[in-house]
């Protein structure tokens, strides 16, 4: 099974874990959350997630960050190797429930999984009657996986 390690700006990534386990309850082990905070170097925050993606101890790891080009994403670039872990950024809730759903898959499945999640999470919606709602064209393989 593979590990979610979120790195964030502080408190969204301990904040999207707990709104996680909420949901999962049983992914206390499969996700951990580094609260990128401010005013520490970049290479404390390296070590950080260092250790803890060690302490998982799992085969495969997808690291998750908020947003390209800030400090948590600079550090996750550094922190995966492109084989065992990968980097995804951009993360929102409906991408990890999908993701944690998911964890068991391969890790460029869990990726894929991870995108589609985030993208079909977001979208306008109507105020009125929910039928006169635009249908949400299905980009997914998986067509029994209706909810996120």
């Amino acid at each position: 099974m593979n590990g979610i390690l979120l790195i964030a700006h502080a408190p969204l990534a301990s904040a999207l874990r707990q709104c996680v386990l909420h949901v999962f309850p049983d992914a206390q082990d499969a996700v951990v959350a580094l609260d990128v905070q401010p005013n520490v170097p970049p290479e404390e925050t390296l070590a950080q997630a260092r250790a803890l993606m060690a302490q998982m101890a799992k085969p495969q790891t997808l690291v998750v960050t908020d947003m390209f080009g800030a400090t948590p994403c600079n550090v996750a670039q550094r922190l995966v190797d492109g084989v065992r872990s990968k980097l995804v950024c951009g993360v929102n809730l409906p991408m990890l429930l999908r993701t944690v759903s998911y964890r068991h898959e391969s890790l460029d499945a869990l990726i894929s999984r991870a995108i589609i999640g985030a993208t079909q999470g977001v979208m306008q919606v109507a105020v009125t009657a929910p039928q006169n709602q635009a249908r949400r064209s299905t980009h997914d393989q998986d067509h029994r996986d209706h909810q996120q």
